[in-house]
């Protein structure tokens, strides 16, 4: 959760609320005495903006299907959903009719496409009006700001991006009335399958692994093998694990080498982990040496380790280099921006030494020394230390990424928080 809710009572009142800030918000009576917590919303559909009617709400030493109606709560108060008198006694089942559905089950995290069928997109918040003692949906977020918020870093990030670039990620939400949940829409499969595959190559990676994965297995295959490889491995990065190795398999050995080569080494890593080894052996063989070599190393870590999702795509200077050589180092990389928010300065063992962000680059003379501005005081992990402590350092020093490196101080690779959200993000 990330702010306390002003309270809003049943007179005049507005309010807008995100569905991941009222997750796990304590139900209580009107004496204050917690009865349960907020596990889902249920709301009737057919309105422009549909209404909330019920709460399913998980009793304490109950089970998560107890519900009580909307009309039943006073107001939202603190970080708690505080109920009017004696409705603790008015809980019952939760059942679902025609036309009503339950916002976190079947909203949250699914696809939707916007009434014109032009993008497809999954679902990372809902955003919800209080108002005249009514809840109602007005928005679905699509953006990064909506895994954030349900991350409970939104702040942190905030904070982050304004100091590096004097920016703020922006919203991304459409209003309800333009969006059609797919789980209701009648013609989900025809709508994905109108899609050619000329258009295929001008949608964006995320989008296409939306679509393939709502295909058939055969219908898979077709369009996965009609991708060029920068785009099947771009594409094959944000596919369900479950799926990914389907996919693979639907290729020839030699093709499915060079897509995973493509692919950003932890992404690939993760995909070579699930395989069987002598699948994982054949697949790493027709690889070019350095790539094969980073891949092998990667693969040594178990899963739940820093090492398990560091990449080596990152950039290192050496402590004789000037800002200018840096710069140069940035215009020749081809690597995600993500990578790229710091630069590492080793010695000649290649043992970290210090880290300059992109500010010193903008800010600094082309010929001055990367030694004179780099900050030696460094937060660092070793790859076998796990996720959670990583996670942990992110939370407190609000980094966008964490070198990694090995006993002796060895540059082994990196983590962004990227990486971190997208280990965390497998847990929701």
């Amino acid at each position: 959760m990330s702010t306390p809710f002003k309270e809003i009572g049943q007179s005049g009142d507005t309010k807008f609320l995100f569905l991941s800030e009222l997750l796990g918000c304590p139900v209580v009576s009107a004496s204050g005495k917690t009865l349960g917590r907020l596990v889902d919303l249920k709301v009737m559909l057919g309105e422009l903006f549909p209404k909330v009617i019920k709460l399913r709400v998980k009793l304490k030493g109950g089970r998560d299907g107890s519900s009580i109606d909307w009309s039943e709560v006073q107001d939202i108060q603190g970080k708690a959903i505080k109920l009017k008198a004696e409705a603790e006694y008015r809980f019952g089942p939760l059942q679902l009719t025609e036309g009503e559905i339950l916002l976190k089950e079947e909203i949250l995290d699914k696809q939707v496409v916007d009434t014109y069928g032009a993008k497809i997109e999954r679902v990372n918040d809902i955003h919800l009006l209080a108002a005249k003692g009514e809840l109602r949906i007005v928005h679905v977020d699509f953006g990064a700001r909506g895994i954030y918020r349900r991350l409970g870093w939104i702040r942190q990030i905030d904070a982050m991006t304004n100091w590096l670039f004097t920016y703020r990620l922006p919203e991304k939400m459409i209003s309800w009335k333009y969006v059609q949940p797919l789980a209701s829409d009648p013609q989900k499969k025809s709508l994905k399958l109108n899609v050619t595959l000329r258009k295929l190559y001008e949608l964006h990676p995320s989008d296409l692994a939306d679509i393939i994965e709502d295909l058939d297995r055969e219908k898979r295959a077709t369009v996965f093998k009609s991708l060029d490889l920068q785009t099947a491995a771009e594409t094959l990065e944000e596919i369900d694990p479950k799926i990914q190795a389907s996919l693979i398999d639907s290729a020839s050995v030699e093709k499915a080498s060079d897509i995973i080569e493509e692919m950003a080494p932890d992404e690939a890593t993760d995909l070579l982990a699930d395989l069987p080894e002598d699948k994982r052996r054949r697949l790493i063989g027709p690889m070019e040496k350095q790539h094969r070599e980073e891949l092998e190393y990667l693969l040594r870590f178990d899963e739940g380790t820093a090492g398990s999702i560091m990449t080596k795509d990152f950039i290192s200077l050496q402590e004789g280099m000037t800002i200018g050589d840096a710069i140069q180092e940035i215009r020749k990389t081809t690597h995600p921006f993500e990578t790229i928010t710091y630069l590492y300065v080793t010695d000649t063992e290649y043992r970290l030494s210090g880290v300059l962000t992109m500010k010193h680059l903008l800010l600094c003379s082309p010929e001055t020394p990367v030694s004179q501005h780099m900050e030696t005081r460094l937060v660092k992990v070793q790859p076998e230390d796990d996720v959670e402590e990583v996670v942990e350092i992110f939370q407190k020093y609000d980094f966008m990424a964490i070198p990694v490196v090995d006993q002796n101080n060895g540059l082994r690779g990196i983590i962004t928080l990227r990486d971190v959200i997208e280990s965390k993000y497998k847990e929701f």
